[in-house]
């Protein structure tokens, strides 16, 4: 199939710039995977829409404050040639931590903690470069680095980033969509309720609608809730570049799925109730670690690279409930997998006509 078949026209005005005033206040379209048949509801209604015999599975990842901004630091002769031009800060998304003996160029340094990152005006960057941060910590890049097409920096460090470090560093990481700049609410508002495990450079959007007293009804309608740890990397919002989707290689992102919660999704598929995973990152997490043989759920850490395209055959997944996504991208190519592509087309373009707002801060959509 071709990139060009999973693209839309979307008018700009519904991409969503904000949340919600209220959270869980959104709308809700409904579709029948099936027939393609549409409803219109409001997320306060989803409650009776789940039967009761049904499991949720959630990704409790939670958003690390992941974009930084620091000062390149120049060498006498490079400030006097730059002496009239405005200085720019160099902008930073560190993604995950690298392991200091994976790299050679830092042996028998006094670096104490490296991490990969993507660097804006990324060809000016170099190997050798300083940068200067918010609190004084000054970074080095050790390496540059291309992985299936992406342009990498390592950053080396002389100390250990807490997350209290992030905390007074970071930006939280708007999608580039939104086109403003990061605020205090969003440091609550881009963040699941129920997110517990840091590590994700861009939040799992699908659960933002969920709010405690939901999932409190939720869990007295007698509807389990089971969590998995994906941390959304690259895997999950890099564009797609190619033409023909099966020439799109994924990037490989962490999961992991604790004893207790594999064997509850176990014990589920084989009593007949249905799975329904709360979002794309949901999804991939309990389709990679399905073990086929033994027609049970792995737990522990992995990594998974899965691309789910239409043709894919679900294992794990009977329903899904998910936000509206970008054209030509990998999620809309997992939706489409999990539904049709012609359904899902239809469906969004139903969404275009009625007004609903798209994107990470936008309505829901569940695909039952």
């Amino acid at each position: 199939m071709q990139t060009k078949d999973f693209y839309f026209d979307l008018p700009e005005e519904l991409i969503a710039q904000t949340p919600s005033q209220v959270r869980g206040q959104d709308k809700l379209l409904v579709m029948d995977k099936l027939t393609g048949k549409v409803e219109h509801h409001k997320m306060e209604d989803l409650i009776d829409l789940i039967d009761e015999d049904t499991l949720m599975v959630f990704n409790n990842s939670k958003v690390r404050r992941s974009r930084c901004f620091a000062k390149k630091i120049q060498s006498e002769q490079a400030k006097k040639m730059n002496q009239q031009a405005p200085e720019k800060l160099v902008e930073f998304m560190i993604l995950q931590n690298v392991p200091l003996q994976s790299l050679p160029s830092v042996a028998n340094s006094d670096f104490t903690s490296a991490w990969r990152a993507m660097v804006k005006n990324a060809k000016k960057q170099k190997v050798g470069c300083q940068y200067l941060f918010q609190d004084g910590t000054i970074g080095t890049i050790v390496e540059n680095k291309i992985d299936e097409g992406t342009e990498f920096r390592t950053v080396a460090f002389k100390k250990t980033l807490e997350e209290t470090w992030f905390e007074q560093n970071g930006h939280i990481p708007l999608p580039p969509y939104i086109k403003r700049e990061d605020n205090s609410e969003d440091s609550n508002r881009y963040q699941n309720v129920y997110a517990k495990e840091i590590g994700s450079a861009a939040c799992p959007t699908a659960g933002l609608h969920f709010t405690q007293d939901m999932l409190h009804n939720l869990a007295m309608k007698g509807i389990t809730q089971e969590y998995v740890t994906l941390h959304v990397g690259l895997g999950t919002f890099l564009p797609v570049r190619v033409d023909n989707i099966e020439d799109h290689k994924m990037h490989n992102e962490v999961f992991t799925i604790t004893e207790e919660t594999a064997n509850a999704i176990t014990k589920a598929k084989r009593e007949g109730k249905k799975i329904l995973a709360v979002g794309t990152t949901s999804v991939r997490t309990l389709e990679s670690a399905w073990d086929e043989e033994n027609q049970c759920l792995k737990a522990g850490t992995y990594s998974t690279n899965i691309f789910i395209y239409p043709g894919y055959k679900f294992k794990v997944v009977d329903k899904l409930f998910t936000n509206f996504h970008t054209p030509e991208s990998t999620l809309m190519m997992l939706v489409s997998a999990f539904s049709d592509r012609c359904h899902i087309m239809s469906a969004y373009k139903e969404a275009i006509k009625e007004n609903y707002r798209f994107f990470s801060y936008g309505d829901a959509m569940f695909i039952k």
